[in-house]
């Protein structure tokens, strides 16, 4: 199998992230295999046996137990989809009711991580946040402490590679493996089960683990060793994110130039450089919809740690940089709206008619005075 060199560098700036109580200074070396997606071939699970020998045993929806943790925007359709598979399935969640919207499809809810983590071979997290992912993890009342030996972890979450790292390094300690396996799709894309994976780790848990990711995704990958789930998530959002910003800009020059905007939208989202995670953006836009999908908010946190990550290994990333401050400008507008609402950003900064709710004059294009 040959081996691509993702990024390796003798020294790392110093970097300070949110999630740490210090600055984070490593070296990044890691070798990644060429993807491929998987086959539909017998899946088997890697587990130490009384004697340290290694049996295979198979994750299926009869033998297996699974946990979750994180019941939000992305994880409910994804363990609905677990429960709709036929998977046992425990959720837990701070906010309770969240976890318990799980009952009607079969699931239970624990009234801990401790309580769940001890309960279930295999345990899935969907969180926010790299400080809110080491918290159910680590610590005497975290995931890890309570886990069964042998048991499997795959962290769905979008945080840094050195998160990912360092859950893999704990998760040794207890005897416990760690794959980090991350998402492109929105909620809708989720709810039909039709998720893209990027999976880290350790291949044959990766390869254990395919029916649980057959109830979730249309296509899955492993992309290499810990930590390349995560960083290839971040790959995927930059384009995710700057395209975003791109047609915010094209759709401000348009409106600026007199195009119809309910016509421009359509037009664009019809033509071949639009790309399929932006199509439905176009449609909502055109109905002054911007609720939540993929929330602006978590698209902010995203470029903070590709910008984060491109300090890391030297990369330089003006458009990223540019596409993360217009979204901050949105965000700090304080209500909770989709990624997509960088279109409303950029008809301001040129002075077109707008609201938070979407443009007032659809079609009209009436300028602000400057």
């Amino acid at each position: 199998m040959e081996f691509a060199k993702v990024y390796e560098k003798s020294k790392v700036p110093q970097i300070t992230a949110a999630f740490a109580k210090h600055s984070a200074e490593s070296q990044f070396n890691i070798s990644i295999p060429r993807p491929r997606s998987r086959e539909n071939n017998p899946i088997r699970i890697v587990q130490p046996s009384a004697k340290g020998q290694f049996s295979m045993n198979p994750i299926t929806s009869a033998k297996s137990k699974l946990g979750f943790v994180g019941v939000g925007y992305m994880g409910r359709p994804i363990a609905r989809r677990l429960l709709e598979a036929g998977f046992k399935l425990a959720a837990y969640d701070r906010d309770r009711n969240k976890a318990q919207e799980l009952i009607r499809y079969g699931g239970a809810v624990a009234k801990s991580v401790a309580e769940l983590s001890s309960s279930c071979n295999v345990v899935l997290s969907c969180l926010p946040s790299d400080e809110a992912v080491l918290n159910i993890y680590r610590g005497p009342d975290g995931a890890f402490a309570h886990a069964r030996r042998g048991s499997l972890v795959i962290d769905m979450s979008t945080v840094f590679p050195e998160t990912s790292q360092e859950l893999s390094r704990l998760g040794t300690e207890r005897g416990v493996d760690v794959l980090d396996v991350t998402m492109s799709g929105s909620t809708p894309v989720a709810e039909q089960g039709a998720l893209t994976l990027f999976g880290g780790g350790d291949q044959r848990c990766f390869d254990a683990a395919e029916s649980i990711f057959r109830a979730i995704a249309r296509k899955y990958f492993y992309v290499g060793p810990t930590g390349s789930g995560a960083t290839m998530k971040l790959v995927a959002n930059t384009l995710l994110g700057i395209g975003m910003q791109a047609i915010a800009e094209a759709v401000a020059l348009g409106e600026k130039a007199g195009l119809d905007r309910h016509r421009l939208l359509d037009v664009l989202s019809q033509t071949a450089v639009v790309a399929p995670a932006h199509v439905g953006k176009l449609q909502r836009a055109m109905k002054g919809d911007y609720s939540p999908q993929f929330p602006l908010r978590l698209m902010k946190k995203d470029f903070w740690l590709i910008l984060n990550l491109a300090a890391a290994v030297g990369a330089h990333m003006p458009a990223t940089q540019v596409a993360f401050e217009v979204n901050a400008e949105q965000s700090a507008q304080g209500n909770e709206q989709d990624f997509s609402a960088v279109i409303l950003q950029m008809e301001k900064q040129a002075h077109l008619d707008f609201t938070d709710e979407g443009r007032t004059q659809i079609g009209v294009r009436r300028e602000k005075p400057v």
